[in-house]
């Protein structure tokens, strides 16, 4: 229980959230995520190393460059879920069916 509250305090971060979404799918170099993000380097540094730490991102070095992923499976779905029950509870209260991104109303319509 311990390290879910961990992992939930971790997503509690709005720069946490727009990283772990920038690497669902792909890797990317701290470079790219600190302009996806519009925050210094070194801001989202320090946010890679704690979502490093809760084992929600992992690292790949190339050269000088580290490049962060999605730790697992577990974790894209976990924050793909949080961003579609966002959108879900919003005014517009879309509704996401599948892993393909189909999109309906609340009340099913298209």
């Amino acid at each position: 229980m311990a390290l879910a509250a961990e992992v939930f305090r971790m997503l509690a971060n709005e720069t946490r959230i727009q990283l772990l979404w920038a690497v669902r799918s792909r890797e990317l170099p701290v470079t790219e995520l600190a302009e996806h993000v519009g925050k210094p380097i070194p801001a989202v540094s320090q946010h890679l190393a704690k979502l490093r730490m809760a084992r929600l991102v992992a690292t790949r070095r190339q050269g000088p460059q580290i490049y962060y992923r999605i730790e697992n499976e577990h974790v894209a779905r976990l924050v793909t879920d949080a961003i579609h029950h966002a959108e879900h509870s919003g005014p517009a209260r879309r509704h996401h069916r599948g892993d393909a991104g189909h999109v309906t109303t609340a009340r099913g319509e298209p």
